[in-house]
């Protein structure tokens, strides 16, 4: 076959624009994961708490909203969620109100109507809710999931019943909290509550919560535990451990706390190591890691050993001099080089972000952190939790008080932190969020 000067010259014009396309084919923006962020009831006229949700690009770290959502997270005041393992079902912890204030639950005036809502994640990462489950114990405040996808722990501030305490935690507790595990289907994602097999009910019958001493505070699962910090004005802060069995099975291994020595604890994270997040100043002195002066909050690093029983790891780690409140953290290893970035609520009231903002530090063998940067990052005001995107790219924060998702690009050497590429770093929200997670799964 023959061609034409003229079409010659198209043919060269479709190799080369064939050629180009390859070659853009190989850069093309495509979403990393999905980022979902739980908010608060002001955001519909339902009175329940909505999920809103976007796909992360993987070469910008841009959020676009996914289509369909937000949607109802199933309930009023969502306080947590999470998504098990192989992204299929994420669940939302919906805390419920009460009559005084709405959403502040006491155990003396407790929220009511708290719930498990399941939703299933399709494509193009859009939400469908299927079932509801109901917490058995009074004020229910935190969810978590296993490594395994195969159960879920629910902390309730207040145990079902006092009547058990005792025999669980010793004669001394009156009072306390409860832990319920449940058992993820892996075909439908139902959840199936596992009773206690180690501790009856004075009645005699299984104990459908597993106790945890008075006024929990967080938990976590690490190295085979769970792990629950609790705290008193009196006593102080200190941590309960659990043996987690692959059954989700709990078992005591002593009924005595850890004193942490410290009595405004807000969180408890693992990752490798236990950190303990802790709103109240520290004073350093003759320090050569850090510089001397107060600090208004601290970071405790530990090491979990046999029964969960902590090993402190270099001792206190003083917080950005500059911020307050620290309410998550998470860490990024990357080139063999961990960071540890710790997001800062500050005061929680000011849209001006006073003392809100990131603490970035790097983290050595021996678990040793210092300052990546002395000055913090700065992110939105009062963020809620900070998660990594699944290419360990980007940084994300939801913040409270001026209802915003803040992103951030992630140098892997040097730790820092800077303002996404795109023309906007900060995305609006409906209203307050109050929790954040990350899915790799995209299909």
């Amino acid at each position: 076959m023959k061609f034409s000067k003229f079409g010659k010259a198209l043919l060269m014009g479709a190799l080369s624009a064939g050629v180009v396309l390859g070659v853009s084919s190989c850069v093309q923006s495509y979403s990393t994961g999905y980022l979902y962020v739980t908010g608060t009831s002001n955001a519909t006229s339902t009175g329940n708490g909505i999920i809103s949700g976007y796909k992360i690009d993987h070469n910008t770290g841009k959020l676009t909203s996914i289509h369909g959502l937000p949607v109802s997270s199933g309930g009023a005041n969502p306080i947590r969620a999470v998504m098990p393992s192989g992204g299929r079902f994420l669940y939302v912890l919906n805390r419920g109100t009460n009559a005084a204030s709405g959403s502040v639950c006491t155990t003396a005036d407790p929220c009511q109507n708290a719930n498990i809502t399941q939703f299933v994640v399709g494509g193009n990462g859009i939400l469908t809710a299927q079932e509801t489950f109901y917490p058995l114990g009074t004020n229910p405040f935190r969810i978590l999931t296993d490594s395994s996808g195969g159960y879920i722990y629910v902390l309730d501030h207040d145990s079902p019943s006092n009547a058990s305490c005792s025999l669980a935690l010793g004669s001394s507790a009156t009072t306390c909290g409860a832990v319920e595990v449940y058992q993820i289907s892996s075909t439908t994602g139902r959840l199936q509550l596992v009773v206690n097999a180690a501790v009856t009910s004075a009645s005699g019958s299984a104990l459908t919560y597993f106790p945890v001493p008075v006024n929990p505070i967080d938990f976590v699962l690490g190295n085979g535990y769970l792990l629950t910090m609790s705290g008193t004005s009196t006593d102080g802060d200190s941590i309960f451990p659990y043996t987690v069995a692959t059954s989700g099975q709990l078992t005591i291994n002593q009924n005595t706390s850890q004193p942490l020595n410290i009595k405004e604890g807000t969180a408890l994270v693992y990752s490798t190591n236990l950190y303990v997040l802790d709103n109240e100043p520290v004073t350093l002195t003759s320090s050569s890691t850090y510089s001397n002066g107060t600090y208004p909050s601290q970071i405790l690093p530990f090491t979990v050993g046999s029964g969960g029983s902590l090993t402190s790891l270099n001792g206190v780690v003083p917080d950005a001099s500059t911020l307050s409140n620290p309410t998550s953290l998470v860490s990024l290893t990357s080139s063999s080089v961990t960071h540890i970035y710790v997001a800062n609520q500050g005061n929680n009231t000011d849209t001006n972000n006073a003392q809100s903002g990131i603490a970035a530090y790097a983290e050595d063998n021996s678990g040793l952190l210092t300052f990546v940067n002395r000055q913090p990052f700065g992110t939105g005001a009062g963020p809620q939790c900070i998660v990594v995107d699944p290419s360990n790219q980007f940084i994300y924060t939801a913040n409270y008080n001026d209802s915003t998702v803040v992103g951030h690009k992630v140098d892997p050497n040097a730790g820092t932190l800077s303002d996404l590429q795109t023309s906007s770093s900060s995305y609006t929200l409906t209203g307050p969020p109050t929790w954040c997670l990350v899915s790799g799964r995209t299909s």
